[in-house]
C-alpha cells in the first residue's frame, strides 16, 4: 500500500505525521489521559517498552516541556522521564533512555537511581509481541507481558501511584483482571477512540497502587499464579475458566476519546491543497536499530545476488 493510500485510510496515521509524533499510538495515551487525568501530579514516569518512542513523546510533551517553560524553572524541579527497551531510539527532550529488559528487577535498580532514590508516580507499557494473528496465542503472551513488567512497577511504583497498559482482551482476559486487581484497586479496561475496532486491543488503566501488606517483589509469580486456581494451590494452570458461572467476573469496560471524532476504521479523503495534491510525509522518526534489520540487510543480499546472477545468464 502506498503511502498516500494508506493515508487516506487511516487518519491517525496522517495526523500523528502532521503533528510530529513517531506513531499513531500517541493518540491512545493522549486520550486515555483525557478520561482519566493519568498525568496530573506526576513528577516522575516510566515508559515500558518504549521505541520507536510515541509515548516518551507525549510524556515530554505532557509533562516535562511544560514545566520547563515555566518562570525560573529549576532543573531538580523538572519531571523525570525514563524510557526503557532492549532496543535503542532517537532521542527526546526531557527523556532519560535505559536500554535494559523489563523482566529484570535489576533494572528497576537503574530506575530508581536516576530518581534519586525515589518511586514512579506513574508507569505506562505500549509494548506488544510481534503478533501472530491466532488471538488464544497473542492474548497469551502479551498477558505474560505485562505481568513481566509487574516485575518493575512493583518495585518501581510508588503506593498510590498509576500504570497503564496494552492488553489483547480474550477468554482469559478476567484472569489478567484479577491479577491486577491484586495491587491496584480500580482497574478499568478502556479503548481509546485511535484504537482500532477491528484489534483485541485495549488498555488496563491500574489506579491506586496498593501491594498487599507484607507483599515481597521476589513473590510476584507465585501470588500470581494462587489466583488462576480457585483452589489456592500452586501447581494449578492459570486459566480463567474457573472465573465464569457463580464465580464471573465483570470487568469494567469504557470507551474514551471524542467518541464523535475521527473513526480508526473509516476511510478519509485526503485534504485539499492549494494549487496542487496533498503530499504524503515521511515518517517523523523511523526506528534507528528495528529488530527486522537483519531480515531487511538478508533479503537485500538476496535480491542482489539475484540480480547478479540473473545478469551472467543473460550475458552468458
Amino acid at each position: 500500500m502506498g503511502k498516500a493510500s494508506r493515508d487516506k485510510r487511516d487518519i491517525y496515521y496522517r495526523k500523528a505525521k502532521e503533528e510530529g509524533w513517531r506513531a499513531r499510538s500517541a493518540f491512545k495515551l493522549l486520550q486515555i489521559d483525557e478520561e482519566f487525568n493519568i498525568f496530573e501530579g506526576v513528577k516522575r514516569v516510566v515508559d515500558l517498552c518504549a521505541a520507536p518512542g510515541s509515548w516518551s513523546q507525549v510524556l515530554s510533551r505532557k509533562l516535562y516541556l511544560p514545566a520547563k517553560l515555566v518562570p525560573d524553572a529549576k532543573d531538580e524541579n523538572l519531571p523525570l522521564i525514563v524510557a526503557i527497551d532492549l532496543q535503542p531510539m532517537a532521542p527526546i527532550e526531557g527523556v532519560i533512555q535505559v536500554q535494559g529488559d523489563i523482566t529484570n528487577a535489576r533494572t528497576a535498580e537503574v530506575v530508581i537511581r536516576h530518581f534519586d532514590g525515589c518511586k514512579a508516580d506513574l508507569v505506562v507499557c505500549d509494548g506488544a509481541p510481534d503478533v501472530t494473528g491466532l488471538h488464544d496465542m497473542d492474548e497469551f503472551v502479551q498477558s505474560q507481558l505485562i505481568l513481566a513488567g509487574l516485575t518493575i512497577v512493583t518495585h518501581v511504583l510508588k503506593e498510590g501511584g498509576k500504570f497503564i497498559a496494552k492488553i489483547f482482551r480474550g477468554k482469559d482476559t478476567s484472569l489478567l483482571y484479577c491479577q491486577l486487581k491484586l495491587f491496584f484497586p480500580v482497574v478499568t479496561f478502556a479503548k481509546p477512540k485511535s484504537s482500532r475496532n477491528s484489534s483485541i486491543e485495549a488498555f488496563a488503566v491500574c489506579e491506586n497502587y496498593s501491594p498487599p501488606e507484607g507483599f515481597n517483589p521476589k513473590d510476584l509469580h507465585r501470588l500470581l499464579e494462587k489466583v488462576g486456581s480457585p483452589s489456592g494451590v500452586e501447581d494449578t494452570d492459570c486459566v480463567s475458566g474457573w472465573l465464569e458461572g457463580s464465580n464471573k467476573v465483570y470487568i469494567p469496560f469504557l470507551a474514551c476519546g471524542d467518541l464523535t471524532g475521527y473513526d480508526s476504521d473509516r476511510s478519509y479523503p485526503l485534504p485539499k491543497v492549494v494549487g496542487g495534491t496533498y503530499q504524503s510525509l515521511d515518517p517523523v522518526q523511523p526506528p534507528i536499530a528495528p529488530p527486522y534489520k537483519r531480515a531487511l540487510e538478508l533479503k537485500k543480499a538476496s535480491t542482489q545476488g539475484f540480480r547478479e546472477h540473473e545478469n551472467l545468464s543473460l550475458e552468458s
